[in-house]
């Protein structure tokens, strides 16, 4: 119970939990501040598999390739294969709708998109 008051004042010191007004400017850094959930998942997986590269790109200073792979939301995570985009992870729509997935679930899911 003790972590669960310490996770919602972090939170809270977030911006979660209070609906305000923001300029456009401001729109990436607020949307991209918070921990950032696929990367620790991603991390985790990196190592096991080495056929595969893992890399990210900061959305926020890649205006160019935002509109190129047409990202609208995030997190996206996009399965290229040599060179070609195959497939994509947009949001958590695929791991359940919550941010609270396992990284086997994740692994689960990228194994089936092969």
């Amino acid at each position: 119970m003790k972590r669960e008051v310490e996770k919602r004042e972090v939170l809270k010191r977030q911006g979660h939990g209070e609906y305000r007004e923001i300029i456009e400017g401001d729109f990436l850094a607020e949307v991209t501040r918070c921990n950032r959930i696929m990367d620790k998942h991603l991390k985790a997986l990196a190592p096991v598999y080495l056929g595969t590269k893992f890399i990210k790109l900061d959305a926020e200073n890649a205006p160019f390739f935002v509109t190129k792979l047409a990202i609208k939301m995030l997190p996206c995570v996009i399965l290229f294969k040599k060179g070609i985009v195959v497939d994509r992870l947009v949001g958590f729509e695929d791991l359940g709708g919550k941010d609270d997935f396992s990284t086997r679930a994740l692994e689960n899911i990228l194994k089936r998109k092969d």
